[in-house]
């Protein structure tokens, strides 16, 4: 594990930093499946945490399934490390499956270009009538159906984008080829029941939980780039979070 240290003037809790300092070594390699972790004298030096911060976040990474650990002998990183939950930061279905080890595809159920309506076209910031391409697939991880992913985007943005191959291919790619860079987008994610066409195509019984995310995505001048609606199977989709609290108003003195 390289040297580093963690920042106390950071806004992420310094446990949460080791965690994802951890995970990040993990990814890149420097830490291999099955290696052993250095003592936790010296990882709470290398890191400048302290024991009690350090267990906080290996226990975690233990309960994510990326370490483990064995009584006196120390924490191992898991042989096979699989991530149990999607980021909280942006990133499209293709680059969490290559960070999850895992083989993304699609089956593409609606790929057309048709005029917006009113709704959508005040969405997305644009004008009545203004072709829309409009992207339904159901999204794969090892070929089992993990989402069913309705996706509406301006034509104009990326010309000839209806004729792509999406069985494959990813949308972000594409964005990004025509230099629209997705960076933040405004989401919100509700519980629902499967109705009977999400339980086709993702395979559950009818009235099974799925979690509805819904986000419009904006480039770096805060143009609206896309829109999608993207139902995950509860059994397969937790979103891992952390809320930070806002230090308390306190009075000011002074004459008046």
């Amino acid at each position: 594990m390289t040297d580093t240290s963690i920042s106390a003037d950071h806004p992420e809790p310094l446990w949460i930093q080791a965690v994802n300092l951890i995970k990040e070594q993990i990814s890149t390699g420097a830490l291999k499946p099955g290696s052993r972790l250095p003592p936790e004298r010296e990882l709470c030096e290398r890191l400048g945490i302290s024991r009690v911060t350090l267990r906080k976040a290996l226990t975690t990474l233990v309960e994510e399934g990326a370490l483990s650990s064995s009584h006196g002998r120390g924490w191992y990183v898991s042989a096979s490390v699989t991530a149990r939950e999607w980021p909280n930061s942006l990133e499209s279905f293709t680059e969490t499956a290559g960070r999850m080890g895992l083989a993304p595809s699609s089956t593409v159920l609606r790929q057309e270009v048709v005029p917006a309506d009113l709704d959508q076209a005040e969405h997305l910031s644009i004008a009545p009538g203004t072709p829309l391409f409009v992207l339904e697939r159901v999204r794969l991880l090892n070929e089992v159906p993990i989402a069913l992913d309705l996706t509406q985007v301006p034509a104009e943005f990326v010309p000839g984008i209806a004729e792509a191959d999406f069985r494959t291919g990813s949308l972000y790619d594409h964005l990004v080829a025509a230099n629209l860079d997705p960076v933040k987008a405004d989401a919100t994610v509700e519980a629902r029941e499967a109705d009977d066409y999400l339980a086709e195509h993702l395979l559950l019984e009818v009235g099974k939980p799925v979690l509805v995310m819904r986000q419009l995505v904006f480039s770096p001048t805060d143009r609206p780039l896309f829109s999608s609606v993207v139902r995950y199977r509860g059994d397969r989709y937790r979103l891992r979070t952390y809320f930070l609290r806002s230090a308390p108003s306190r009075p000011s003195w002074g004459l008046r």
